[in-house]
């Protein structure tokens, strides 16, 4: 569904990407994993039109991307929920979400996308009339997801969404990725909390200082002695040292 190839991407003269190269498959959950400032939210920009790529390719669903305005990318089926959450505080639950789905193409569609979104998020239906400033932290990622859903994308894109969160939130959160997975959607995850996005995710890519540096299915990664020891903080076998003579 998505392939990126040899993406470079700087911020004026700030180089931040060099050759990164990805795919995401159609029903995956793909998690690109790293430090912060490893360039994993540059990468999200970069997909969903906000940043102009210096170099590279990016093929959605068969079409050139790269170079495209933002609206062009959103109409091609890609939604983006950007670090932050960007929801309309001023504005019920209920408006946020119908904003969401303004590219649906019938009133029809998006009352029915509506009451599916409902079914995962069933808080915000309880919550639909309130201003989403008065919402919980969690409940407002919940609504940027929902947000992002309402258009019925293709390609959901999550760019660190267990940012500043309590940990029943997260956990929230990631079930409902989870969920959104068993049900055959496609999402590409950025994150910082590796444990948590290596059990949700098909796959994974590791960058540092703007390359993917490792890359495999994500159980497997878990086994691996970078991951371990730089992303989770978990003790690496080693074999013992030899006898000295």
């Amino acid at each position: 569904m998505l392939e990126v190839r040899e993406l470079e991407a700087a911020y004026g003269k700030i180089r931040v990407l060099w050759g990164a190269s990805f795919r995401v498959a159609a029903g995956e959950t793909v998690a690109i994993l790293g430090a912060n400032g490893a360039g994993k939210t540059t990468i999200l920009k970069a997909v969903a039109g906000l940043l102009p790529p210096l170099a590279g390719s990016i093929t959605f669903r068969d079409q050139e991307i790269a170079r495209l305005p933002p609206h062009q990318v959103a109409r091609r089926g890609l939604a983006l929920v950007p670090e932050g959450r960007e929801i309309f505080p001023d504005m019920s639950v209920y408006e946020n979400l119908l904003l969401g789905g303004r590219l649906q193409p019938s009133r029809r569609g998006v009352m029915d996308t509506l009451a599916w979104v409902y079914t995962i998020f069933p808080r915000l239906r309880e919550r639909a009339r309130q201003t989403a400033a008065t919402l919980s932290g969690g409940e407002q990622q919940m609504l940027a997801i929902a947000r992002a859903l309402m258009s019925r994308p293709h390609l959901l894109l999550l760019d660190e969404p267990s940012t500043g969160l309590a940990p029943t939130a997260v956990e929230t959160i990631f079930g409902v990725v989870k969920t959104l997975g068993a049900q055959g959607a496609t999402t590409l995850l950025v994150e910082q909390n590796v444990h948590l996005a290596l059990e949700i995710a098909d796959r994974a890519y590791v960058l540092e200082r703007g390359r993917i540096v490792l890359d495999g299915e994500a159980r497997q990664l878990r086994d691996h002695p970078l991951v371990r020891e730089a992303y989770l903080g978990l003790p690496v076998s080693r074999p013992p040292a030899g006898n000295s003579r």
